[in-house]
């Protein structure tokens, strides 16, 4: 399993929301290069980055700094928030970016999704965000009637290979990851999952381990000291 610790940026800083709400937005960490060599340091291959204002406005906003991670450190980026077009997929993915997170568009305009699978494989990933089972959109601000099952199956049937699976309700709070949601989640058939959302301490690590997810976000957990960066990524990487 792979661990990726996560910044989320908004204004240029590195934030962290309580359950999405952006109203709770605080800084984190003074710095988003030096957090991420942090993260180099502690043995990090992957680092989870969202574009919070991207998410909100429905485009990219702040482009420079992930390329500069991406170009400047040894990490791997996984990049979400605000890419709903073509165009933002591959200006993404042609200048550094690892992994892109299709969110909204996913059930929205799911050909993009379609389309882009089909171009750049499993560079692809969409993140699927529920509040009660139900997949939310726009940066979190709407809610659907989507049960966050049926839209796994069909980003599944569409090839996707990826998906960044966050329970709303425990995301920034610290309260340990939804083990149910993630384990009907991990039954869809040829995808990897990845847990967000809720990560506290160590355990919540060897649980996602142990259901034998593809990989785990770590966020406030790690800013907040309740976890280790190094001892999850020890535990993740032992067989």
């Amino acid at each position: 399993m792979i661990i990726l610790p996560a910044i989320d940026i908004k204004d240029g800083n590195c934030v962290r929301l309580v359950k999405g709400d952006f109203a709770t937005a605080h800084c984190v960490a003074e710095d988003y290069m030096q957090t991420a060599k942090q993260f180099v340091d502690a043995g990090a291959n992957w680092i989870h980055m969202v574009d919070l204002d991207g998410a909100k406005e429905g485009k990219p906003v702040n482009t420079d700094l992930f390329l500069d991670v991406a170009k400047n450190t040894s990490l791997k980026v996984e990049l979400g928030g605000g890419i709903r077009t073509l165009d933002s997929v591959e200006f993404y993915l042609k200048n550094g970016i690892s992994r892109v997170i299709l969110g909204s568009i996913a059930l929205k305009n799911p050909q993009i999704v379609k389309e882009a699978v089909s171009e750049y494989g499993d560079r692809i990933a969409v993140g699927i965000d529920a509040m009660n089972g139900m997949v939310a959109v726009e940066g979190w601000l709407d809610s659907s009637n989507v049960n966050y099952l049926d839209l796994a199956a069909a980003m599944a049937e569409m090839g996707v290979k990826y998906i960044i699976f966050t329970d709303i309700s425990r995301d920034g709070t610290l309260s340990g990851v939804n083990l149910e949601q993630l384990n009907e989640i991990h039954k869809t058939p040829n995808c990897n999952i990845i847990a967000s959302g809720g990560v506290h301490t160590i355990e919540d690590i060897k649980n996602c381990k142990a259901m034998g997810l593809y990989g785990t976000i770590c966020g406030k957990s790690i800013y907040q000291g309740t976890l280790d960066l190094k001892e999850a990524i020890n535990i993740a990487h032992d067989c």
